[in-house]
């Protein structure tokens, strides 16, 4: 979704940095991809891109928790149980919804129960200026059904279609919302 949110934004003219995990995809035509592989360096390269943006789109999340320590070896299979401490990761979406003042922050919200509850939540402790509701279903293929709710006007219809088509409807709710100071 990330990837055809970009390239819809930068067809309709907009400067667009993506900052991108691992994956097999090209770049898409005319945006500048930031490539990053750990949660803590998405972090970083966020809040450097969103210095000179006008808005976040932050269509996934990186994860939510990563391992407490680091080893630098392979562990040798061993017949008893091992314990992995997991400490959170830096919510960027908050973060940039903390420190946008003006500018847009839309955040996705990939939910699989009491779905609409969730995203409400999500939407006000992120301080962001829209969610759009995602599902489990729309992982890996072609099309989506979202729903978005939007800070100052409450849930939409749903849209439903290709991820390009999803993509500029998220992209058209940005500008909109650009142009009226969120």
């Amino acid at each position: 979704m990330g990837y055809e949110v970009a390239a819809v934004a930068a067809r309709r003219g907009h400067d667009v940095v993506l900052v991108s995990g691992p994956v097999e995809r090209p770049d898409p035509d005319g945006v500048n991809v930031l490539r990053v592989v750990s949660a803590a360096e998405m972090f970083e390269a966020s809040i450097v891109a969103f210095e000179t943006c006008a808005a976040a789109i932050l269509t996934a999340a990186v994860c939510d928790y990563r391992p407490t320590r680091k080893i630098d070896h392979k562990l040798k299979k061993q017949a008893r149980m091992r314990p992995i401490q997991l400490q959170p990761t830096k919510d960027i979406c908050a973060y940039l919804g903390r420190i946008k003042v003006r500018r847009v922050v839309i955040g996705f919200a990939m939910e699989d129960h009491d779905h609409k509850a969730h995203a409400e939540a999500k939407l006000k402790r992120k301080q962001c200026d829209a969610i759009v509701l995602n599902g489990p279903e729309n992982v890996g293929g072609d099309r989506a059904v979202v729903q978005i709710l939007q800070a100052l006007g409450g849930w939409m219809q749903p849209v439903a279609g290709s991820k390009r088509e999803v993509a500029e409807h998220v992209i058209t709710l940005v500008e909109t919302l650009s142009l009226h100071g969120n």
